[in-house]
């Protein structure tokens, strides 16, 4: 291969641009149709919208426009068993889709999961529609390669995640990269500066300390108008100026209960919050029988309830502990998971036993208002899993059942402090995008064009 040869295969396709929406359905709320128009327009656009909003009946719209525009099929990616929620809502507005599990293209739409992306040849879509996009956010995983390869050559392309971390500038970095457009290496460099920077042995810049990269002098403003070119992020159809009316959330309620342990450290004679990771591991695995005694005590008298859990012996004693309860664990194969997920989303399983980063992304699960969680310091797990249950929709008040020990207090206070700061950062966010949103719009440019007569 010649370096010329090299350079190409690592090039994107040239942005073809947008196009003007051929299909509008009646059911878009006004929020949505503001963003699947623009989306459409774009061509390669990031949806950032918030669990229940009709994320996915957008970018179903979308799908539909861009095969109807270009006469060739669109392929629908999905976390683990959120295909057949999407399938469900396509049917519900006769936008033609269906699930495939072996490469073959069975529909206009045709919808599969990030794990069998690998079957399918990129060549034969004029788009893609990235759900649950978070998924690809890892710079260095190996999800994030294959996706970013298959979407290189790829005219058209739509991102869309509740939860772009707004002071993860990674997460945007690569989901632009995805688009086509700014790397995430080549957005640092543009918008930030790190002053502890070093190179590992592939040639990454890693940030090393307190501060890591920040932004430069000016470029605050330019980054977000830049974001803004290319994404859109909503909370509730407020944040355009539409009326929240249909999109309150019920009440979300936390209870936490601190488990006395019957086994304290050999070394101490009591329990202190636990200090740095291998502190924290120790009370984890020293403590498991209290903690899923004390939450499978909590999900007695539920109709429908998930216990979150994060230590493979963690889900084994629940699903044991619970009566009705089912497992899913990182064991079972791609098709078993589904499976289970899937029957628990229609009703047919009391309670899922499950982690975070094998269910916590993409599903609806309205009919369930329950929930036990053991707390780590991963705010997207937490806050994906309990917006599976607490999202638009849902009828009754959510509470969350936190266990944690005395050691575990740590763990806990500094999750809470996240979610804290995500509130702040999301904020900021919001408020820097629909300026640059009213900027755009303000400057129509309707004045012509005064020559210098030097120039006549």
């Amino acid at each position: 291969m010649t370096f010329e040869d090299f350079i190409a295969s690592r090039q994107h396709l040239a942005s073809v641009g947008g196009f003007e929406p051929v299909y509008m359905p009646d059911g878009l709320f006004d929020f949505q149709q503001l963003l699947v128009d623009w989306s459409i327009r774009t061509g390669r656009a990031g949806l950032f919208a918030d669990c229940g909003l009709g994320k996915t009946f957008m970018e179903m719209v979308w799908a539909q426009n861009v095969h109807l525009h270009t006469g060739k099929p669109v392929l629908y990616l999905t976390p683990l068993a959120v295909g057949f929620q999407a399938q469900k809502e396509a049917d519900k507005f006769g936008i033609e889709a269906a699930v495939s599990r072996d490469g073959e293209i069975v529909a206009p739409i045709t919808i599969t999961n990030y794990e069998r992306l690998d079957k399918f040849d990129s060549s034969q879509f004029a788009g893609v529609v990235c759900d649950e996009s978070s998924a690809i956010k890892a710079y260095d995983g190996q999800r994030r390669a294959v996706v970013t390869e298959f979407l290189r050559l790829m005219p058209y392309r739509l991102l869309g995640t509740a939860t772009a971390a707004p002071n993860d500038y990674i997460e945007l970095g690569t989901s632009s990269e995805a688009l086509g457009h700014l790397g995430y290496m080549d957005m640092l460099n543009r918008f930030f500066i790190n002053k502890n920077k070093t190179s590992d042995t592939r040639g990454r810049w890693q940030d090393r300390g307190q501060g890591g990269w920040r932004f430069k002098g000016h470029a605050h403003e330019p980054f977000w108008k830049w974001v803004s070119s290319w994404a859109r992020a909503i909370r509730k159809p407020s944040d355009y100026g539409f009326d929240d009316g249909g999109f309150d959330l019920p009440a979300l309620q936390h209870r936490t209960t601190v488990v006395e342990t019957t086994t304290p450290r050999p070394d101490r004679l009591f329990d202190l919050p636990a200090v740095g990771l291998h502190e924290e591991r120790e009370e984890q695995r020293r403590t498991i029988n209290e903690r899923c005694e004390t939450a499978a005590g909590l999900l007695v008298d539920c109709d429908s309830a998930v216990a979150w859990c994060h230590l493979n012996e963690e889900s084994k004693l629940l699903s044991r502990m619970i009566d009705g309860a089912v497992e899913v664990s990182g064991s079972d194969s791609v098709d078993v998971k589904e499976e289970k997920l899937r029957a628990f989303s229609d009703g047919e399983i009391r309670v899922l036993v499950t982690k975070p980063i094998i269910g916590a992304w993409g599903l609806n699960w309205q009919h369930c208002n329950r929930m036990s969680y053991f707390p780590s310091h991963s705010y997207e797990q937490y806050y994906q899993a309990i917006r599976r249950s607490w999202r638009f929709g849902q009828q009754r008040d959510v509470l969350i059942d936190v266990v944690t020990t005395e050691g575990g207090k740590a763990v806990l206070e500094n999750l809470q402090r996240k979610a804290k700061q995500a509130d702040e950062m999301f904020d900021a966010l919001m408020r820097h995008m629909t300026d640059a949103i009213r900027i755009d719009n303000d400057n129509k440019f309707t004045q012509p064009m005064e020559v210098p007569t030097w120039l006549s």
